[in-house]
């Protein structure tokens, strides 16, 4: 938008200058040629006055004038008699149509050299009369004026508007982009709130500035952003005072039921406080990640620069005691000596690792493998966990990321379902994407892209 009102303006600029400047050098011209024919034509009259006076006298002031003409101005001055003859010692004219049409028709003749402008010589030629008979021609006077410092004015008249005009531009189009700036400065107000608000930032604000209409909208939309703010703070906070107030209960109705089951010796009693007591345990899961999530959605910290090798190596000594009871391995390739840095908040890898890796675990066999691939590009990191368990068909792969949806894991639909939304939430708060993809060989892919950062000075 800068541009096209920068464009605009000087290309309103440039219209009226060429409005302004371009006939005004055209008159410029148009009287500069004028004037030279003009005086060129009246000395070239004055010297074929004396020309028929036919006298000696006459003759030698002819002489004397065209000598001082050509030494004072860049103009050469020929004289014919009606024979065709020189007179005097002035030099003689080349015998053409103009010379004739001067002797024989009485005719001037202004010869330019060009239709474009003019040539390299002005050229008139003037009939002389007899002072004594004014029908009877008794010859011609022809000035070839050399047009070289006309065109050098002609450059000046030109060339300074050519200057004038640029200069002029380059100063409109400074002014311009000053305006234009100015201008847009609230639009690019908004646009930065904007941008924030898709960065999940809920308190960003627009300063009421500019216009009148974009005071307006900023009013508005800060409104509204105020009241997005609120009614998703109360959202979270709400489930996480929920969840938080259920723990305690569901801690006493487990307590209850171990109490119950401690307490019976009826085999059928057994079954269903056992029963009760599995879904007491999915309930409290339930509960812990309904917290998780209410963290994971609320306000995004900022950013840091994080090395991805050092956080998947910590994860991998949390969860190698629980891999190693059932036989599975976990481990890391793909790396080829690179150790690159991501943008992530603190603790958001932290937890993405620990759900996907938790879920791997479950669907693994004993004796399976879980891989940890990294992959570093120039805009992007990517981490691939891939699994060697019963993988996702397609339609479950389009559902994994909803809350509360189960997958089938090896000992049948277990955990909260609100492990894999938890971690499409953290990875796109830090401006990342996650997909599921088959891996190789059988089992799933769950491939991360994240934001490459910067290497650190120094390191």
């Amino acid at each position: 938008m800068i541009r096209q009102l920068i464009v605009s303006y000087v290309l309103l600029v440039a219209v009226a200058l060429a409005a302004f400047t371009v006939p005004v050098a055209f008159t410029l011209t148009a009287q500069l040629r004028g004037d030279t024919e003009e005086s060129v034509e009246r000395e070239a009259t004055t010297m074929a006055l004396l020309l028929g006076e036919g006298d000696a006298s006459s003759r030698q002031a002819l002489v004397r004038m065209a000598g001082a003409y050509s030494q004072d101005t860049p103009g050469t001055v020929q004289v014919t008699d009606s024979s065709g003859t020189a007179v005097a010692s002035l030099p003689l004219p080349a015998d053409d149509e103009a010379i004739t049409q001067a002797l024989k028709e009485r005719r001037t003749t202004v010869d330019w050299g060009s239709s474009f402008v003019w040539g390299r010589h002005l050229v008139v030629t003037v009939p002389a009369e007899s002072a004594e008979d004014k029908d009877r021609i008794v010859g011609a006077v022809r000035i070839k004026y050399a047009t070289s410092d006309l065109s050098s004015r002609l450059w000046s008249i030109w060339g300074f508007r050519a200057i004038l005009a640029v200069s002029v531009l380059a100063v409109a189009a400074f002014i311009g982009a000053f305006v234009a700036r100015r201008l847009t400065r609230p639009l690019r107000q908004l646009n930065d709130m904007a941008t924030r608000f898709s960065d999940g930032d809920l308190t960003a604000r627009s300063p009421v500035t500019g216009p009148h209409e974009t005071q307006q909208l900023a009013r508005t939309l800060n409104s509204a952003g105020e009241r997005l703010d609120s009614l998703v703070a109360a959202q979270r906070i709400f489930v996480a005072d929920a969840s938080h107030q259920l723990r305690t209960p569901l801690t006493a109705l487990r307590l209850s039921l171990d109490n119950i089951a401690d307490g019976t010796d009826d085999e059928f009693v057994r079954e269903d406080v056992e029963q009760a007591t599995s879904e007491v345990v999915r309930m409290s899961r339930l509960v812990n990640g309904l917290l998780v999530l209410a963290r994971a959605e609320a306000k995004v910290s900022a950013a840091e620069a994080l090395s991805l090798l050092d956080v998947i190596e910590e994860r991998f000594s949390v969860w190698r005691p629980a891999a190693d009871e059932r036989g599975v391995t976990i481990a890391l390739g793909g790396v080829a000596g690179v150790r690159p840095l991501v943008l992530a908040s603190p603790g958001h890898l932290d937890q993405v690792l620990d759900n996907v890796l938790s879920n791997a675990l479950e669907v693994s066999p004993d004796g399976g493998t879980i891989t940890v691939e990294v992959s570093s590009h120039p805009d992007e990191v990517v981490m691939s966990v891939l699994d060697q368990g019963p993988g996702m068909s397609d339609a479950d792969k389009s559902r994994a990321f909803d809350r509360f949806w189960r997958g089938q894991g090896l000992t049948g639909r277990a955990g909260s379902g609100l492990g894999l939304a938890i971690v499409k939430q953290l990875v796109t708060d830090d401006g990342g994407a996650v997909v599921l993809r088959d891996a190789p060989g059988g089992g799933l892919c769950v491939r991360f892209s994240l934001r490459r950062a910067a290497p650190r000075s120094g390191g």
